[in-house]
């Protein structure tokens, strides 16, 4: 019988391979340590020689007619041993980690905060969408002594995830954007989105660590009871607190410290589109403030940060503004997005929406609560893709409908939009970013 690596044993194959890691035999960096990860299609134990061969100093396995003891080492579920090598990891880390979920914005939130402990510290933070169950870990391991701070960010479509990943990252900090209408089939409806997203709060509680909470958001007030809080929102009395003070269509804003004016404080400008993202800056604003960032440093972080992967993420083309907000969505960020823009002070306004994914028994009906609310506005000129916006192409004839972006890429190819800002929004799989370039 051959023998498995202990835990132990292979950490320190993982600091004698410089931390080095791969999952992926097309990505193989020299001199890593590849974990033969299984997924729905592939069974990654068939490509360890492949990665001995590609440059990998070792291989981890879980099948044992591939192990041969030396490069090629066996454990009884890579998973499940790659996250285990990830929270021995994190036990040997000395600096803050803040953990980071929720409904909307999580990402946002990350790199926001991101760009303002960056001008203090040696931060490192999530890249990517590297927050699931081998995210994390993967995050985990990327930290290094070079760092002095970690942001982890974490995602989950069904309850008990959060607990698995707050135990792997063991963050000191915490932040729960929001609570609301994301993975309604996975956590079992609203109530199961505040019970799977809330176990942050409760790891926290556990290890007596401290949270940053919106003092505006009574569903997470009511959620984190008896722990330690710092508050951002609109309120004087609130660690942080601020106000928007401009029409733009951007996010632009004073901010202050608990008990002082905002009279005097310089207008801090963002390339931040939408005022539902002034709660995500103020956040970043807090925490930065917090950790002794400096409120120039602070402010420039965030005049400086730009959005990016298809996140709010202006484009100018030839003939159009694009708000690019096609990364995913959700009916509570939905609602959000379709408020803010109808309140724009803009000319010639066009929305296209795509269809909300992971609502299971609840998607009929929240995509027929986005039709009343759109209904509602002043906006007009409205496309609407995908199946389950399309249930209703025969109830609206106010509204396009077309099944998939490229029937809608079609028809703007042969229906031109001009001087128009255009707002795209839609979950990842229904791909709108491929409209922008008939925009």
């Amino acid at each position: 019988m051959k023998k498995y690596i202990t835990t132990e044993e292979l950490y320190s194959l993982f600091i004698n391979c410089n931390q080095k890691i791969s999952t992926d035999t097309r990505k193989v960096e020299h001199g890593s340590i590849f974990f033969a990860l299984k997924g729905d299609n592939f069974n990654a134990n068939t490509f360890a020689q492949s990665a001995i061969d590609g440059g990998c100093r070792y291989a981890i396995v879980d099948d044992e007619n591939i192990s041969n003891g030396t490069t090629i080492l066996l454990v009884n579920n890579v998973l499940a041993v790659l996250q285990d090598l990830a929270k021995y990891h994190r036990k040997q880390l000395k600096f803050p980690i803040i953990g980071i979920t929720g409904s909307n914005g999580k990402t946002t939130n990350k790199e926001l905060i991101h760009a303002v402990l960056s001008k203090k510290y040696k931060t490192y933070a999530t890249k990517g969408n590297l927050n699931n169950h081998i995210g994390v870990p993967l995050t985990l391991l990327s930290l290094t002594t070079f760092h002095e701070m970690a942001i982890v960010e974490m995602g989950a479509n069904h309850q008990g995830e959060i607990a698995m990943l707050s135990e792997l990252s063991d963050p000191d900090y915490g932040v729960i954007t929001n609570i609301g209408k994301a993975h309604l089939e996975g956590f079992g409806g609203e109530e199961g989105v505040k019970k799977g997203k809330s176990e942050l709060y409760k790891h926290l509680k556990f290890k007596n660590g401290t949270i940053f909470i919106n003092e505006n958001d009574t569903v997470l007030k009511e959620l984190s009871e008896g722990l330690s809080k710092i508050y951002y929102g609109d309120k004087p009395e609130c660690d942080v607190f601020g106000a928007m003070v401009s029409n733009s269509e951007f996010v632009e804003f004073k901010w202050n410290t608990k008990g002082q004016s905002l009279d005097t404080q310089p207008l801090v400008k963002t390339h931040m589109f939408g005022h539902y993202n002034f709660v995500n800056v103020l956040c970043a604003v807090c925490i930065g403030n917090y950790f002794g960032v400096g409120e120039e440093a602070i402010n420039e972080a965030l005049e400086q940060y730009v959005p990016e992967m298809n996140r709010s993420q202006i484009k100018k083309t030839d003939s159009n503004t694009v708000i690019l907000d096609a990364y995913n969505a959700n009916p509570s960020s939905m609602d959000l997005a379709i408020k803010n823009f109808a309140e724009q002070p803009l000319k010639n306004k066009v929305l296209i929406l795509g269809d909300m994914f992971e609502l299971g028994d609840y998607s009929e009906k929240e995509h027929e609560q986005i039709i009343k609310q759109l209904l509602e506005t002043n906006l007009d000129e409205v496309y609407l893709v995908g199946k389950e916006f399309g249930l209703f192409q025969t109830k609206v004839s106010k509204f396009q409908f077309f099944e998939t972006g490229q029937d809608l890429k079609l028809f703007l190819n042969n229906h031109p939009i001009f001087n128009a800002t255009i707002l795209i929004k839609g979950s990842r799989g229904m791909k709108l970013e491929q409209v922008v370039d008939c925009l």
